[in-house]
């Protein structure tokens, strides 16, 4: 029986989820053998480059897909080219007004663009994927040229997007078949929609029109359900020909534990809903109790002592007596206050050179209690080179399980306060630093949270 792979996009959709679930999700999806996990972007903001690495140095088993913005190719592969599959996914509109109105190209020179960004793309990542947006609506005729030129300048999986989510099941199984007909063997993806309530019943007609690739998602969105999906092709496959060659309960239960999590069990949206007296809150305020900022910490994953929780209410009164202390702002006072140890490393110096047309590399030498140690390494970036370079001088790997800057004063020489989240054994440690130079924020803060392991383990 011919084979139907899954693609799961929920880490791609949902955007409320924290840095820490994501990389949980990616970890259950990779485990029951999702075919392929898609994540967001690799743009501007760089806690979502870090997240991308993050996810494609713990995945084994699934293709990690990095969606490609127009002139973002070097971006995308550098974020994702440590998994054991990556994928870059090349996406540009073929309907008409896609390519006039957001592309501001003529039919011809869309060609031409599509093709020139696949054959860069390739030249750096040997799986390349072409996504037609608006697929559905745009003229046949140009469909076809643009999915061949696609294929001609090296795209493994062309996919169909229909954003316009018109078609019933039968219409959009005869639109399937139709482009079968002229691309041959190449692995054939469709991205379903569900506005009308059918994106399930779509995509398994594309199935048995000959499309090898859907695409799902755990989170709530347009896509076809991940676990209603493999339902359908448990229960009906075998009629058609097609299997999904995975364990059906894991499966189904792994995309309901997200879709359940990603609603309820998100730390950012579990201290949303505590509770309150009076009127419902959306953050914790003056009015919090010690025992719902204990409650908000644990969410977070921290295990704090009476202690600390006490070193943590007291800060959190602090911020709370003027505004509503979001998610973040209660990650950095932990980072902040609690689990202070004496320091067993400090910064000594720090050189990092990086340019668009060289490799980061970073020289990080720290004090360890008298003694100078020093790392030196190359990274996708500044901030991943520094924080390599301290785990080849420590002689150890931790997982890094958040990272994020923001800036806390104004101005051109404003100062960014760097969190770094590392997690040892179960056990989550926060670090905060704070500096002109962001990273070396992030080295302060690397080092803060690794001082707080060393302590504990100690």
């Amino acid at each position: 029986m011919r084979k139907v792979f899954l693609a799961e996009s929920t880490l791609s959709l949902s955007t409320g989820m924290s840095f820490g679930r994501r990389l949980e999700c990616a970890r259950l999806l990779d485990g029951v053998n999702v075919d392929v996990i898609c994540v967001c972007p690799a743009g501007d903001d760089k806690s979502d480059e870090i997240l991308i690495k993050t996810i494609a140095r713990q995945t084994q088993n699934a293709v990690v897909s990095v969606p490609v913005s127009d002139g973002e190719i070097d971006k995308a592969f550098f974020a994702v080219k440590d998994a054991s599959r990556p994928r870059l996914n090349i996406k540009y509109p073929v309907s008409v007004v896609g390519m006039e109105y957001t592309m501001h190209l003529k039919p011809e020179k869309m060609l031409a663009r599509i093709s020139e960004t696949i054959k860069r793309a390739k030249a750096l990542c040997p799986d390349v994927e072409f996504t037609a947006l608006d697929a559905t609506r745009s003229d046949k005729a140009f469909l076809e040229k643009a999915l061949i030129s696609a294929k001609d300048a090296g795209a493994n999986t062309l996919t169909l997007s229909d954003e316009a989510g018109e078609m019933l099941p039968d219409e959009f199984g005869k639109f399937v078949a139709s482009v079968r007909e002229y691309i041959g063997e190449t692995m054939l993806g469709v991205i379903a929609s569900d506005r009308l309530s059918m994106a399930e019943a779509c995509a398994f007609e594309a199935v048995r029109a000959g499309a090898d690739l859907i695409y799902t998602r755990c989170a709530p969105g347009t896509l076809p359900r991940l676990d209603i999906m493999v339902d359908l092709i448990s229960a009906r496959g075998e009629s058609v020909g097609v299997c999904a060659e995975a364990d059906v309960t894991a499966l189904k239960q792994t995309a309901q534990i997200i879709a359940a999590n990603d609603k309820a069990n998100d730390p950012e949206t579990a201290i949303h809903a505590l509770p309150s007296a009076g009127e419902p809150k959306t953050l914790l305020t003056a009015q919090s109790d010690i025992q719902a900022v204990a409650r908000a910490a644990s969410l977070l994953g921290y295990d704090l002592s009476k202690a600390d929780i006490a070193k943590v209410y007291e800060r959190f009164m602090g911020i709370a007596v003027k505004k509503p202390v979001e998610p973040k702002e209660l990650d950095a006072i932990i980072a902040a206050v609690a689990l202070q140890v004496p320091p067993t490393y400090t910064l000594a110096s720090y050189v990092v050179n990086s340019g668009n047309i060289i490799t980061a590399t970073a020289h990080v030498v720290l004090d360890r209690q008298g003694a100078r140690v020093e790392g030196i390494s190359t990274g996708d970036g500044p901030i991943d080179a520094a924080f390599l370079a301290i785990e080849k001088l420590i002689g150890h790997h931790y997982e890094l399980d958040d990272f994020s800057i923001r800036a806390v004063t104004g101005g051109q020489e404003a100062a960014g306060e760097a969190l770094v989240r590392l997690r040892d054994e179960g056990r989550l440690f926060s670090g905060r630093g704070i500096s002109t130079d962001i990273v070396g924020a992030a080295i302060r803060a690397y080092i803060n949270a690794l001082n707080k392991i060393v302590y504990r383990e100690n």
